[in-house]
C-alpha cells in the first residue's frame, strides 16, 4: 500500500478481519517494524489502541499524569486539565478508571492519546462496541481534531461512521485495494445504476427489466433499482417497461452505496 494523510484530515481505514487495519496502525505507530518500504511521518504520533490502556485501580487522573510524565512533559498537571476538560471527563476525575462506563472509559483513553498534543492521530476502531450516545460522542471528538489540522488516520467496520468522518475511504484487504471520497468511491464499478419508480408495485415489472439485458434488478414497493452496462442502455430499459404496461412517474440516477462498493472489492479480492 501506499498513501498520505494530510493535517486536517480523516481517512478511515474499511476492511474484514485480518485485512491489516490494526497492523497499518501499528506500524505507523512505530509498534511494529515494517517487512518493507518507509514510513514517514511529519509530528508526535498519539495512537489509541482497540484497549483502552488505562490501569483500573488508578484515578482517571493519576492515570494521566503517568502518561504525560512517560512522554516527558514539563508540568503534568496543565495537560493533564487540558484533555480532561477537551474530552468531558473532568467532573470523573478522581474515579477509579475501572469504575468507569465502557463510553467513560474510552474518552479518558482517548484523553490518554492526546496528553501530548500529538499532530498525527491513529484510532483503532474508536466506537467499537459503544452505545449510541457514546459512540456519537467520540465522533463528535474526531471531528474536532480535524478542526484543529490533524492528521487523523480511523480503523472502523462501521460504513456509515467512515462516510460521516472520512475525506477519504481506503478499503484494505492485505493490499490497498481503493483509495477516495466516498462519492468518487460509489461511482465507480461496472455500468451505471437508475432508480425507475412506477405506478403500483414494481415487481410485476422485473421481467421486463430482465428481458431489456439488465445485469441486475432489485424491486421494492414502486421502485425499481436497476444496474445497466452503459447509458445506452436507459432508453431500452424504458422502452421495455411501456411496452410491458408500466406506467413511469421517474427515471433517477442512483449512485451504488459505499456497501455496494466495499462489498464488490472485497469479494473480488
Amino acid at each position: 500500500m501506499s498513501f498520505s494523510v494530510a493535517n486536517g484530515e480523516v481517512v478511515a481505514l474499511l476492511g474484514p478481519n485480518g485485512a491489516g487495519k490494526t497492523t497499518t496502525l501499528r506500524m505507523l505507530a512505530g509498534l511494529i517494524t515494517p517487512s518493507a518500504g518507509e514510513i514517514h511521518v511529519n509530528g508526535p504520533v498519539g495512537l489509541l489502541t482497540e484497549a483502552p490502556g488505562l490501569w483500573d485501580r488508578l484515578s482517571v487522573r493519576l492515570n494521566l499524569r503517568t502518561y504525560a510524565r512517560l512522554h516527558g512533559l514539563s508540568s503534568p498537571d496543565v495537560h493533564v486539565a487540558r484533555v480532561l476538560d477537551l474530552v468531558g471527563v473532568a467532573d470523573r476525575a478522581g474515579d477509579p478508571a475501572g469504575q468507569l462506563s465502557k463510553g467513560l472509559k474510552q474518552r479518558a483513553a482517548l484523553a490518554r492519546t492526546l496528553i501530548h498534543d500529538p499532530r498525527v492521530v491513529l484510532l483503532d476502531e474508536p466506537t467499537a462496541g459503544l452505545d449510541p450516545s457514546s459512540a456519537r460522542q467520540v465522533r463528535d471528538l474526531i471531528l474536532a481534531m480535524r478542526r484543529e489540522g490533524r492528521a487523523i488516520l480511523v480503523s472502523t467496520h462501521n460504513l456509515a461512521e467512515a462516510e460521516e468522518l472520512a475525506d477519504r475511504i481506503a478499503i484494505l484487504r492485505t493490499r490497498l485495494l481503493a483509495l477516495d471520497r466516498s462519492a468518487v468511491l460509489r461511482r465507480q464499478g461496472p455500468g451505471i445504476r437508475v432508480e425507475v419508480i412506477v405506478e403500483g408495485e414494481a415487481a410485476h415489472w422485473v421481467g421486463a427489466v430482465r428481458q431489456a439485458r439488465a445485469a441486475h434488478v432489485e424491486a421494492s414497493g414502486g421502485r425499481l433499482l436497476v444496474t445497466l452496462g452503459d447509458e445506452q442502455g436507459v432508453p431500452d430499459l424504458v422502452r421495455a417497461l411501456v411496452a410491458a404496461g408500466a406506467r413511469i412517474t421517474h427515471v433517477l440516477p442512483s449512485d451504488r452505496t459505499l456497501e455496494d462498493v466495499y462489498l464488490e472489492l472485497v469479494g473480488e479480492a
